[in-house]
This record gives C-alpha cells, sequence and structure tokens, in this order.
C-alpha cells in the first residue's frame, strides 16, 4: 500500500483515537467514506492500529523498564520475536550500537523486575548479557495496557 500525503494526514487525525470519521473528512475536505475506507485498508496492511494507551506513570502500582539485551548469538530478528512474546512486553527493537536488543515492558504489583528476569527472560537463550533502565520520569510515554 501506497502511504500517502493524505493517509498521514488521517493518522495524524486520529491522534485524538476517538475522533469521528466525519470530523475528520470535514476537516481534511474529502468524504468521510474516503476516511473510512482509507482506515480500514491502512489497518488492513498493519500500518495502522488504533487502540487505547495508557501513562503507566498514572497507574498505581505500574512501573515501565526498558532493558538493553546484548545476545552471546547474531540471530537478531529471531531472538527480538521470541522476546516480544513474553509477559510484560510492550516493545522489542533490534538496534545499533552497545545493544542489540531494546526491550520496553511494563511491570505492575506482583510482577516486577525480579519475576521477569527469573520467569521470563530466563526462558530464552542466547543472551549475553542486560541492562536494566527503570524508567522515574517519561515525556510522551503511553502504552498499550497488556495485563
Amino acid at each position: 500500500m501506497k502511504i500517502d500525503k493524505t493517509n498521514i494526514d488521517i493518522i495524524r487525525e486520529l491522534v485524538e483515537g476517538k475522533k469521528s470519521f466525519k470530523k475528520i473528512a470535514d476537516h481534511l475536505s474529502i468524504t468521510e467514506n474516503t476516511v473510512r475506507a482509507r482506515v480500514n485498508k491502512l489497518q488492513e496492511e498493519g500500518v495502522l492500529e488504533i487502540c487505547g494507551l495508557v501513562d503507566p506513570e498514572k497507574l498505581p502500582g505500574h512501573r515501565t523498564v526498558l532493558i538493553g539485551i546484548k545476545l552471546s548469538e547474531m540471530n537478531l530478528v529471531e531472538k527480538g520475536a521470541e522476546i516480544s512474546k513474553l509477559k510484560g512486553v510492550i516493545s522489542v527493537a533490534v538496534v545499533t550500537g552497545r545493544y542489540d536488543l531494546l526491550v520496553l515492558v511494563l511491570f505492575k504489583k506482583g510482577f516486577g523486575l525480579l519475576e521477569f528476569y527469573t520467569e521470563e527472560i530466563s526462558k530464552v537463550d542466547g543472551i549475553g548479557s542486560v541492562e536494566t533502565f527503570v524508567v522515574y520520569k517519561s515525556y510522551n510515554l503511553k502504552v498499550p495496557y497488556i495485563y
């Protein structure tokens, strides 16, 4: 699917996820049917997902953590996909630099850093080292609520 200016404009309008297709159409001077069709196509193609996001700092007992992972093997994509399925994982990125993977994890009461490392990361072979970055304060960080 070609991502053109109209698609980008519609995506921008959907930052306010509950905004109606009619309001978007009026603002962009296109028809409501065009907005609906394009949003459906963007969703089908995996370009756009509309979901509710939360600020983890405002949820009692919740915390986000970034984890840098250095692998002892070079199967970055395979390991990234495997780690992305672990409990608490919001996202995994294959990156350049000091680490091979950066992992964003959401913790809650009863499932914290210790549980994540002992019950989840311990299942994954080929991890050379990890470094944990606890997020004390974030700006514009909104995540899907995965529990």
